[in-house]
């Protein structure tokens, strides 16, 4: 799980936690990354990265480091706080250029769902901008019984969000199944399916 905000122990990371604890009662060992309050760069389209293989050019944060343990992970949850009616700059510049840098290797047929935490608004725009990094990525979108939200000023009023506590709860137990099921099939033999890559439509006529 990766903590968009740059508060390490904010709304975010009080949403990602109720999540974190309904995976570890399903038997799933995770993680929660935080982005920090350091600056991270924007994807400048330098390409450089085609060169590097599963590295971005700039190596001066930590997308580099995230890519490497997103090889070793089986499913994702991102985080991000709601500040102005979309994801938080920083974890828009990770994903850009996590995605990117990696070619979604590390992502590719790999579970995921994105988390938005706000005081009131902007929270459904903002889940629907990082899941597109999901469906290019041929991903399973991990859901849950309502959308993946959390309100609240403070961590504090976030725990009183009692709905939106279930939701994270019945995401964490969701994605559990999903990681379940997709070992399950491993073990018999169904591995992923292999993507056709030969149609690049041009627009320009």
């Amino acid at each position: 799980m990766i903590n968009g905000s740059a508060r390490p122990s904010g709304c975010t990371f009080t949403a990602l936690m109720e999540v974190a604890a309904a995976l570890e009662a399903e038997g799933i060992p995770c993680e929660i990354a935080q982005s920090g309050n350091k600056p991270i760069r924007d994807c400048t389209g330098c390409k450089k990265c085609l060169e590097l293989g599963d590295r971005c050019a700039f190596d001066d944060d930590m997308v580099n480091a995230l890519i490497q343990k997103a090889k070793e992970a089986d499913g994702f949850v991102f985080g991000t706080p709601v500040y102005y009616a979309h994801p938080s700059g920083r974890i828009l510049s990770l994903l850009d250029r996590m995605f990117y840098a990696s070619r979604s290797g590390p992502f590719l047929h790999k579970p995921a769902a994105a988390v938005a935490s706000a005081r009131r608004a902007g929270t459904t725009a903002s889940i629907d901008v990082i899941n597109k990094y999901f469906t290019i990525a041929q991903m399973p979108v991990a859901s849950s019984t309502y959308w993946n939200m959390v309100h609240g000023n403070t961590p504090e009023e976030v725990l009183r969000d009692e709905e939106g506590l279930q939701t994270m709860r019945n995401l964490g137990k969701n994605m559990a199944w999903l990681l379940k099921c997709i070992e399950a099939g491993r073990e018999r033999g169904i591995l992923p399916p292999e993507a056709e890559k030969i149609h690049r439509t041009s627009f320009i006529r």
